[in-house]
Formats: structure tokens, sequence, C-alpha cells
């Protein structure tokens, strides 16, 4: 009985849940989202603003974020949020979207971009089974045995860091620059307010996500009062700088004719600085460090379902956890998730489908932010949003952009967005009658 207990005791440190916020954001998009950007901006300051903004974007929404938690320490994220500051049915509806689309999916889309980078290295590879080899043996480590799963999280992306800044630097010395300009000219500012703008800045934010992704796991935290905001903030802040950098040397080696439409950027833009040799390694490098997106997903995810299990009777099995603490049951539905999604979807129809609804929830989530202040003001707050009001309205104001974007652009998706959140609402009020007939 004694082992388990210290099992059971193990908390994630301050370096483990920056770690997960780096694996979760840097991974398909930064590595696939240029080329289509490409297509309808050709200015290189623009392309570079995109990041900046998208950027801006998540910095904003981990300071909120960081008050919430501190306020409202508990694993669960969106979930626990949502149930405490509005209603259990928007939260349960925020749980329902995590559990089903918010790390499923992009578990799906991180390994499916491995696979088609490693096949770019080894032709004779089924990107498709390799995905779901790589997701299977993933969940096999984080369902058996926290600590390794958390040291695993934090040598990987450890690695993965330190390839992109080693990536970044000899990019620079090496590649042959481009004509293309970074300095701003008229015609660039306005390029900010195109259409071209907002469809790309789809694509960013989708690459930014997962900086919240720390917030799911505050009850497994040593001292998450005081380490998760900081976390928040410094793994963003971390990718930013990352993504940036990268993006930059993608432009200042590689005419934009040869990325653009491509989704393997990274070995587009390695072929074109160091050689076809070196490209395929760099596709090989690409596909290991997407190793790290997919195994902080599966580490994460499941926490969100654990807490709907604890909290509503018909899926109380899914909230039970292992003798390591681990809720090995949630970690294998989210896993089937994921492997539907791999075995019945393409990457582009993945993306699209996830996008609104995660969009929706973060900004509902910021909104909440005032609703809590107004509401619950003698709530102790160990963590106050910096800069507020100003940060959660420029979140608000940027990312309601992107969603009114979506809403009158992607028509089908966003239908499919909201008859996901219909079923989940119909799963919440059956699951409350249930409950209350047993």
């Amino acid at each position: 009985m004694s082992e388990p207990a210290a099992v059971n005791s193990y908390k994630l440190s301050l370096l483990t849940g920056v770690a997960i916020v780096v694996a979760s954001m840097v991974g398909t998009g930064v590595f696939t989202s240029l080329g289509f950007q490409v297509l309808g901006i050709q200015s290189g300051f623009a392309l570079l603003m995109l990041w900046v903004v998208g950027g801006l974007i998540a910095l904003c929404g981990a300071l909120c974020y960081g008050e919430l938690a501190a306020a409202m320490p508990r694993s669960g994220g969106e979930y626990h949020y949502l149930s405490q500051i509005y209603h259990p049915a928007l939260g349960f509806l925020s749980g329902w979207v995590s559990a089903t689309v918010g790390f499923a999916a992009p578990t799906a889309l991180a390994a499916m971009a491995l696979g088609r980078y490693a096949q770019s290295v080894w032709p004779a590879l089924s990107p498709q089974w390799l995905s779901v080899g790589v997701v299977l043996a993933l969940t096999a480590v984080h369902a058996t045995n926290k600590q390794a799963g958390s040291r695993l999280q934090v040598i990987i992306t450890t690695v993965k860091v330190l390839v992109l800044v080693l990536f970044i630097g000899a990019g620079l010395a090496a590649a042959t620059p481009t004509d293309l300009a970074f300095v701003p000219q008229a015609a660039d500012w306005q390029q900010l307010l195109s259409p071209a703008f907002a469809v790309s800045l789809v694509y960013v934010s989708y690459a930014y996500s997962g900086w919240n992704a720390a917030a799911y796991l505050t009850g497994e935290m040593a001292n998450p009062q005081r380490n998760l905001p900081r976390i928040l903030l410094l793994g963003t802040a971390l990718v930013l700088l990352l993504y940036v950098g990268l993006n930059f040397v993608f432009l200042y080696s590689t005419p934009i004719p040869r990325l653009a439409g491509q989704v393997e950027v990274g070995f587009v833009a390695a072929t074109e600085i160091f050689g076809s040799a070196a490209g395929r390694l760099m596709g090989g490098v690409i596909a290991v460090l997407l190793v790290s997106t997919v195994s902080s997903m599966i580490f994460a995810g499941p926490r969100i379902v654990q807490v709907m299990g604890e909290d509503l009777p018909p899926l109380r099995g899914l909230g039970k956890v292992s003798a390591a603490g681990i809720p090995v049951r949630a970690t294998l539905l989210q896993t089937a998730l994921t492997l539907l999604f791999l075995l019945t979807a393409t990457f582009e129809q993945v993306l699209l489908y996830a996008g609104f609804v995660l969009s929706l929830f973060t900004f509902l989530t910021v909104l909440g932010l005032f609703v809590l202040r107004w509401r619950r003001p003698e709530l102790p707050r160990p963590y106050r949003a910096w800069g507020y009001p100003i940060t959660p309205l420029l979140f608000l104001a940027l990312n309601g952009w992107t969603l009114w974007f979506i809403i009158d652009d992607k028509p089908r998706e966003t239908g499919y967005g909201l008859l996901t959140l219909l079923v989940g609402l119909l799963v919440y009020y059956v699951g409350r009658g249930v409950g209350r007939r047993g």
C-alpha cells in the first residue's frame, strides 16, 4: 500500500509544466501552415506579423487563464472554469468538446503530420500506420507511470527546443537570402486588415493552440497557484520567439513559389538551405519532434474527462484513477477517438472541424474573467492578470474577429461544430436525468 501512495504523491514541477505547454504548441501548425499563408500574402513583413499577432493573442489568453487557475485551482481547464463562472451545462459542453475534439483531433493532426514528414524521408513507410503506432506506444507509457511520462515529456521537449534553436541559427548562417523584404512598406500595413490575413490568422491561431494545456493539470502540480501562471507565461513567450524565428528562416531562405501550397514546409526549407540529404534528415527530425506534441496531448487531455467523471454520475467510471493516480480509462477513451480521426478523416477536415469550437470556448473562458470579478469580488486571487482589462479585451477582440471569419467563410465546418455542441447538450441533460433517477 505504501508504494502506490508514494507514486500518487508525485507532483508535476514548473519545468514539466513549461514542457507540456511548449510541446502542446510547437507541432503541427508551425510545420505545415506557412505554405497556405503565402498563397494569399506575399509580404515578408505581413507574414511575420501573422505569427506576432497570433503570439500576442496566446499571451493575453495565458495571462487571463493564469488568474482563473490561481483563483480556482483544480484540474479540468475550461470545464472547471465555465462550470463555476456560468453554469454546469456550459462547463460540460467545454469538457465534451475537449474530450471529443479538443485533444483527440490535435493529437490526430500531429500524428498525421508526423507520418507525412517521416514518409518524406522513408517513402516506403505507411504514414497512417506509423501514426497509429506512435499513438499506441505513447498511450502505453502515459497510462502506466505518471513519473515516467513526466520525465519523458521534459526530455523530448528539451530536445525539440534545442533542435529548433540550432535550425534557426544554422539557417541564418548558411542560407542564401531571398529577395523578400521584411521592412514594412505602406502597402504592407494594408495587408494586415485584408481577408487573406484573416484567413491565415485562423491557421496561426491553431498553431498557437495548446498554450492553455497546463491548466488541465492544476490539481497534479506542486504549488499550482504560484506555478501555473508562470508556466503559462514562460511557455507561451518561449514559443512566440521560436515561431517568429523559425518562420523568418523559412521565408529568408526559401522562395515563396517553392513554399506555396506545401504541407511539409520544414522539409522544403531545409532542402533549400542544406541540400537534399540534409533536407531528408530534417524531415526525419521534425517527425521525431512531433512525437513530443502527441505525447503532451495524450498526457493532458484525459484529465478533463477524469474531472467530468468525478462530477457526473453516468460518467463516473471515467473518473476512476489507477493506484498511480493515472486516469487510465479516460486515456484509453481519448486514444480511441484519436484513432478514429486517424483512420477516417483527412488532415484538412480535422483541422477545419476543430478550429471553430476550440476558439469559441477559449473566448467564453476569457470573457468569464470579467464575469468572475463582477460576481465574486471576494474570491482570493493570488495572481491577477497583468494589464487587466486591456489584455483580456485585446484577446476577445482578436479571437472574436477570427471566430466571425470562420462563421462567415466556413459555414459547413461551423455547422458540424454546432452539431457537436448539440449532441453534448443532449448527453448532459440525459445524464442528469439518469443520475437523479439513480
